[in-house]
């Protein structure tokens, strides 16, 4: 019940910007230039997590992680084909999963040069498991505004909504982090909840999280959609903190580049081979701190996000006889406009990979 009024007031406040973002009309009846079209670019982006969604929705529970990724790679590839950019691909899968790994091309080459970031799964485990909060994300920006993020490296990070922004800094204790959120959302520290990913390397952050008497709510998986919960109202999450994915960082600074939050990172290395991996990456200062601007240094930056199973903001993929139902968000930081779509796939089941596999 609560997670279904999270997501009626989220709908309810994405309405504004659905109507705020209308199609500017042109003089002459001259037809709209490409640099118009890329107003609806996030529209065509969200198919690709629709696809990859839908196909990796029907494995869930089944324990298969590898299978789901797979079929996730394969359905947002092909969706890929038909979204008219000429893009690369700078943050991307596991570099064995072809085709969506660093340096290929997404998009049917039209239109300007642009980064993609994508992840076809964030949380691949929570679906293989039935959790909540798995989504598919895709991110685009100006051509070299993106920080190139190999897979594999890690970073610490900090992640609030737009009330908050400004107040946090990952290089300070924790106590104080969250003394300047609940200052500037005008609360105490034990009304906070921090979310972080449920790992052994966070016992210490949780400790510390407790002692100062704010609440903690744990993820198994997804990096990423726990930076956008600690962003959006209604979720009843404030504080994103934790070490996880480099990558999903990017993605994150995406997202929160479009609603205005706030996130930092730092990276996390715990040996002189991942000194020297970061080094290769193109990371010289290994202590530096990348805020959303450093990460997404691009002003057009386009988000999509699907959700694969129910999690706090966004519902699961759900299958119908003949036709399916799916839950997105898609974010654009010109505009700044938030786009809450609930769209059914009629026949989808037809035409997408892995819709008809059998059940084990």
């Amino acid at each position: 019940m609560r997670a279904c009024c999270q997501r009626t007031a989220l709908a309810q406040r994405s309405a504004g910007a659905l109507r705020s973002e209308q199609p500017a009309a042109t003089s002459g009846g001259l037809a709209p230039s490409r640099t118009a079209e890329r107003g609806n670019l996030g529209l065509e982006l969200v198919r690709t997590t629709e696809a990859a969604a839908l196909s990796a929705g029907r494995w869930m529970g089944n324990l298969d992680r590898e299978g789901i990724r797979s079929t996730a790679a394969g359905a947002m590839w092909e969706a890929l084909q038909s979204v008219h950019m000429h893009g690369t691909i700078v943050v991307g899968d596991d570099p064995a999963s072809m085709p969506l790994a660093v340096g290929e091309l997404a998009g049917d080459g039209t239109g300007g040069e642009c980064d993609v970031a994508l992840k076809a799964i964030d949380g691949s485990t929570l679906v293989a498991k039935g959790l909540p909060n798995a989504v598919s994300v895709i991110a685009t920006a100006e051509r070299g505004s993106l920080v190139r993020a190999p897979a594999g490296m890690y970073a610490e990070k900090i992640a609030v909504g737009p009330e908050a922004r400004g107040s946090v800094d990952v290089t300070d204790s924790v106590e104080n982090n969250l003394q300047r959120v609940a200052f500037a959302k005008k609360v105490q520290v034990s009304d906070l909840t921090v979310v972080m990913l449920d790992r052994p390397r966070h016992e210490s952050l949780m400790e510390q999280v407790r002692q100062i008497g704010a609440r903690i709510t744990l993820l198994s998986d997804g990096d990423i959609a726990a930076a956008i919960m600690a962003t959006l109202e209604g979720t009843g999450i404030d504080v994103m903190l934790g070490v996880g994915g480099l990558p999903e960082a990017v993605l994150a600074a995406c997202a929160l580049k479009c609603l205005g939050g706030d996130l930092q990172c730092r990276l996390w290395l715990r040996s002189r081979d991942e000194e020297e991996k970061a080094r290769t990456a193109g990371f010289e200062d290994l202590r530096r701190v990348y805020a959303v601007d450093d990460l997404v240094r691009g002003e057009d930056v386009a988000f999509a996000a699907t959700g694969v199973t129910d999690g706090e903001f966004l519902h699961g993929a759900i299958y119908h006889h003949f036709w399916a139902e799916t839950e997105s968000m898609v974010f654009r930081s010109k505009s700044g406009t938030i786009r809450h779509l609930t769209t059914k796939h009629h026949y989808a089941l037809k035409s997408v990979e892995g819709a008809h596999r059998k059940v084990r």
